[in-house]
């Protein structure tokens, strides 16, 4: 196979997907790494076990797509049949493959998993004749790939950890063979702007695109602009970019917040190490989720001196020291009160900023704001900030403190690179 655009098609095997049970993350996780290499995923397709319907499901992937990629099924139990039905389907023939049974043998026994390995287990080594093994380094099952009539199939395992690894490891190397051509993606991470807006300001442009181009997608709270190019080297392929990506960036301005960056919140690490900043967080209507989002990140003890949730009006004024009387005159979901949230976590913890939240994440009101009304506060040594959002009464708890963390941590960035906290 040489230059050209792949589409590619996921099946995704399971009954337990289909009852619910299980949520189907590998077909998002494989979508968002192929978008990074290129490859255009047209269809997302979920079959419980059943070998008559999976059969199906591959003579229709076969006539509409050039990649048939596959998760789940490749075990050792009776319904784990996606790789002899795949293999079947494209006329090859399964066979034991002895480095990858000495692996399960050893996997198995000598590291305690059982005393011995049963027969059934020897069926995961079984695979199709002139394929490329991917050895699974993170459970047991391989993964594997070939091409036949005219398609590339590629077939990993069902459990997330297993499939997300093997796939960035093995498989997207795989597929990157199979063109001439290097693949190069960027993301400009937005927020403060919304898909359509983005879309609306170089809908022209991107239409227009051919090599590189350039998409808009959605995130929860924020949204990003993918660049893609190819060339037949990826220095090439960046310089076609680097134009484009330092005209978006010139003209959005300060709603970036980053280049190939998962969240708003690694941003602000980063601006916290470069100043040797810390902060503390006083939360309420975001119940902890502040704290959480930043401590994912590893070494964030260095820059997050601590939190409290104070949920109830009683713990606002016992934990924090905050007035009964200005509850109760402006109420807990105020900005006064966010500020004073912000102001005293700041100096009872010794941070550099300070950050109080505070609202309605629904499903009640307090009769005096609507559900979604959030007041976010920030507080240095040289001020404090106050800013109200308005995030809908029909959004969800989630998308009430997701959305409001994410508008917490822009504010703190935009303290860090002078930019203006909050709106005019």
């Amino acid at each position: 196979m040489t230059n050209k655009t792949y589409d590619a098609e996921i099946i995704s095997v399971g009954t337990e997907l289909l009852l619910g049970h299980t949520t189907n993350t590998d077909a998002r996780d494989i979508s968002l790494m192929l978008s990074e290499i290129g490859i255009n995923v047209k269809y997302h397709t979920v079959v419980g076990d059943n070998p008559r319907r999976l059969r199906e499901c591959i003579d229709i992937a076969r006539s509409r797509a050039d990649i048939i990629i596959s998760t789940g099924g490749l075990g050792p139990t009776c319904d784990d049949l996606t790789k002899l039905i795949l293999a079947e389907s494209f006329g090859l023939e399964l066979e034991m493959n002895e480095e990858e049974k000495l692996c399960l043998y050893d996997y198995l026994t000598n590291k305690g998993y059982s005393k011995e390995m049963t027969e059934n287990n020897l069926q995961q080594a079984l695979l199709p004749v002139g394929c490329t093994v991917f050895h699974n380094n993170w459970g047991t099952a391989p993964g594997c790939a070939f091409e036949a009539q005219g398609k590339v199939v590629v077939m990993m395992p069902g459990p997330p950890k297993e499939c997300n690894s093997m796939f960035r490891a093995c498989a997207m190397p795989y597929l990157r063979s199979l063109s001439d051509e290097k693949i190069v993606s960027h993301s400009i991470r937005v927020f403060g702007m919304s898909e359509s807006a983005l879309d609306q300001k170089f809908r022209d442009e991107m239409n227009a695109m051919t090599n590189p181009t350039m998409a808009p997608y959605a995130k929860e709270g924020d949204c990003l602009l993918q660049i893609t190019a190819k060339a037949k080297t990826e220095e090439e392929a960046e310089a076609m970019m680097e134009p484009v990506i330092r005209h978006v960036m010139e003209e959005l301005g300060e709603v970036v917040f980053g280049v190939d960056i998962n969240c708003v919140e690694e941003r602000v690490f980063s601006l916290l190490r470069e100043r040797k900043m810390t902060f503390a967080a006083a939360e309420s209507c975001t119940g902890g989720e502040l704290a959480k989002r930043f401590t994912d990140i590893p070494g964030a003890s260095e820059f997050f001196v601590g939190g409290v949730t104070t949920y109830t009006n009683e713990a606002k004024s016992r934990l924090l020291g905050i007035d009964p009387a200005l509850i109760e005159e402006k109420g807990a979901v105020s900005s006064e009160v966010a500020r004073e949230m912000a102001e005293r976590v700041r100096l009872l913890l010794g941070a550099d900023l300070g950050i109080g939240v505070t609202g309605l994440a629904g499903p009640d009101g307090d009769g005096v704001h609507e559900v979604g009304t959030v007041f976010v506060a920030l507080a240095a040594e040289d001020g404090s900030f106050v800013r109200e959002l308005r995030l809908g009464t029909r959004r969800t708890r989630s998308y009430v403190r997701r959305c409001s963390g994410n508008y917490v941590f822009d504010m703190m960035r935009r303290y860090m690179t002078g930019l203006r906290v909050t709106e005019d």
